[in-house]
């Protein structure tokens, strides 16, 4: 059985949209992966399509009712196996160990929420996992779907050429990538570090080691302290 990833939204033919070309598009195309769009209007019940509502206390914008989406999640229909995430900006931070987690499964069920939110019992009723791209809000949950399912979707056997890539890369081991370089050899004044080009592949993996460490700590001390404290737990 294949990766799967079913999305519940209010606007499906924003889908593919990126997933559809590059490495997730040939992928998709090659059937190592699949995706299912699904609008939530369909479990509308009147004959305006109508999802949301005022919300109970007040208070501007509007709500995605509870009824239509619980509804809208049962026709789904997905095996119990399979996570039901909803993006939300108060969510679980997407890490790449999160990504790496939902890439060895069956694939998830991801809801794109709308105006001021969804109606807090449809979340405990479904059992949703709220799952956040970062401190910020977007219009939609749409364009963080697309993230997480990207992000899970390269991690998937046989979707990048060579296995190492998805390992040798930024938050694999809690660290920033190291720099890349490529030809030609001198850049605007700027060479290649000579290291690169010595041959001695011991010292490019302390090298790059090193320059992971260093950047980790400059522009992301919570990722260091976090990696730190881990370590120290570990030794200890």
């Amino acid at each position: 059985m294949i990766w799967r990833a079913t999305i519940l939204t209010l606007f499906p033919e924003m889908f593919p949209g990126p997933l559809g070309v590059s490495l997730a598009g040939r992928a998709l195309a090659s059937g190592l992966w699949a995706l299912e769009t699904r609008d939530i209007r369909d479990s509308a019940t009147d004959r305006h399509r109508s999802v949301d509502d005022t919300p109970a206390g007040g208070g501007p914008g509007m709500v995605l009712r509870a009824d239509i989406l619980a509804a809208a999640i049962d026709a789904a229909d997905i095996a119990p196996d399979r996570p039901r995430l909803l993006m939300s900006p108060r969510g679980r931070p997407l890490t790449q160990a999160l990504v790496a987690e939902l890439a060895s499964g069956p694939g998830p069920l991801v809801i794109c929420g709308r105006f001021e939110g969804i109606d807090e019992r449809v979340i405990e009723a479904r059992g949703l996992q709220e799952v956040s791209i970062g401190d910020y809000v977007l219009s939609g949950g749409e364009i963080a779907a697309m993230a997480l399912i990207d992000a899970c979707v390269r991690l998937l056997p046989g979707v990048m050429g060579k296995q190492a890539s998805g390992v040798d890369e930024s938050f694999s081991e809690g660290l920033l990538e190291y720099p890349q370089y490529t030809r030609p050899q001198e850049f605007e004044g700027r060479q290649i570090p000579e290291i690169l080009t010595s041959g001695d592949h011991a010292k490019v993996a302390a090298w790059r080691r090193a320059q992971s460490e260093a950047l980790t700590r400059a522009r992301r001390p919570d990722l260091w302290a976090a990696r730190r404290g881990t370590k120290n737990t570990t030794d200890g």
